[in-house]
């Protein structure tokens, strides 16, 4: 009868798959940031370049986020007033003074989805890429 050996390279695999998830976690967040970026409307630029992206690493999850710190930018994403994504926005219109001093009546601002067209638009590149990365490391 052969003797069988056993080699444990868990621990090999699991440092790979980590290193793999965590270079996916940044290119990933890079592309969904500049996508997002490329996506917004500009007037002053302010909320197209207030778009950052953080990676939370962890023992057991790590996870990136993408987003903006401006209130412009929920705006942008679900749109404001009688345009609101969900419908549950004011009504009626109202008058406001923008940073220029300049007078305007609107009834809102319609939804411009930057961030959530981002993601539908890199999805499958994002999997295709994160697929590559692993098969890479394990390969």
């Amino acid at each position: 009868m052969a003797d069988i050996e056993f080699t444990d390279n868990s621990a090999q695999v699991k440092t790979a798959l980590s290193d793999g998830i965590r270079t996916f976690l940044y290119e990933g967040g890079g592309e969904l940031q500049v996508q997002t970026m490329r996506n917004s409307r500009v007037d002053t630029g302010q909320t197209r370049g207030s778009y950052q992206y953080k990676v939370e690493e962890g023992t057991g999850e790590s996870t990136v986020h993408v987003g903006s710190n401006l209130q412009n930018a929920i705006w942008e994403e679900f749109g404001t007033g009688e345009y609101a994504l969900h419908g549950d926005g004011r009504k009626g219109g109202w008058k406001y003074v923008d940073a220029k001093g300049k007078g305007h009546f609107t009834r809102g601002k319609k939804p411009n989805r930057p961030l959530y067209n981002a993601f539908n638009s890199l999805r499958e590149k994002l999997k295709r890429r994160l697929e590559d990365i692993l098969i890479s490391r394990l390969g």
